[in-house]
């Protein structure tokens, strides 16, 4: 059985620092402070700040696809997405951008930080048939738990490898490991 690929959004297929930035700024947060990657309650509580009043500044418009993203997901038969954004904007955007992953769930619908079991379960696979692809510390801490391949969205340049990973350069090298 071939290996069904999970995708983080926000920083591996989505290049968006900046528009997950954008409501923090617009709130008078010093970006210095913003860490990539929490779930947004989490982000929120740490910087002070309402999730509403981030959500009413949040631009679901304001998210590119890296490079080779869309031509990567037309090629895939089965994916899915396993994200820590907010559900309403994460949906958003995947209906923006046309993409229809086979499942997709966000923070939301794991009532705090993602884990990919429940994304699996879904898919009806088990960590063997799995592929993790994301861009931080916290996706590499996801595949480790659920005990499947990770791979380090090496694209974004924000993403930092550590010893062991398979560092993708493209993203269209994803299609070289689901083989």
């Amino acid at each position: 059985m071939p290996l069904v690929p999970i995708f983080d959004l926000d920083g591996t297929l989505l290049d968006s620092d900046d528009a997950l930035n954008a409501p923090f700024a617009a709130l008078g947060v010093d970006l210095n402070r913003v860490r990539m990657g929490l779930v947004l309650e989490e982000a929120c509580a740490e910087l002070g700040v309402r999730v509403a009043d981030y959500l009413a500044h949040y631009d679901v418009t304001a998210a590119a696809a890296f490079p080779e993203v869309t031509d990567l997901v037309v090629k895939l038969g089965r994916w899915a997405v396993c994200s820590n954004k907010e559900v309403r904007s994460g949906m958003a955007e995947l209906a923006r951008l046309g993409w229809e992953p086979e499942v997709a769930m966000f923070a939301d619908h794991f009532g705090g930080p993602k884990h990919l079991g429940p994304v699996a379960d879904a898919l009806g696979v088990g960590s063997q048939d799995v592929l993790f692809i994301g861009d931080t510390e916290h996706d590499r801490r996801c595949a480790q738990a659920f005990g499947c391949r990770f791979a380090l969205a090496g694209w974004n340049p924000r993403a930092s490898a550590v010893a062991g990973d398979l560092v993708l350069d493209r993203p269209l090298d994803v299609l070289d490991l689901l083989e």
